[in-house]
């Protein structure tokens, strides 16, 4: 019996919390100049290389 009611509250708990997280209103957007939308080319083909060099050179330390 006691299982049954705890069951129920969770349940009405449940219910409640999602209609209060439903009730509010989005946030409003952003009104800032937009973002210059920053170009990702040269900077991170030297990253990969560096990176796969230095793992091999960690490699080949360890042996």
């Amino acid at each position: 019996m006691r299982s049954r009611f705890n069951k129920y509250l969770l349940s009405f708990c449940f219910v409640l919390i999602s209609s209060t997280m439903f009730g509010h209103k989005p946030p409003p957007l952003p009104t800032g100049p937009p973002n210059p939308g920053l170009p990702i080319d040269g900077g991170i083909s030297f990253l990969l290389i560096s990176g796969i060099a230095y793992g091999i050179y960690e490699l080949k330390r360890k042996k």
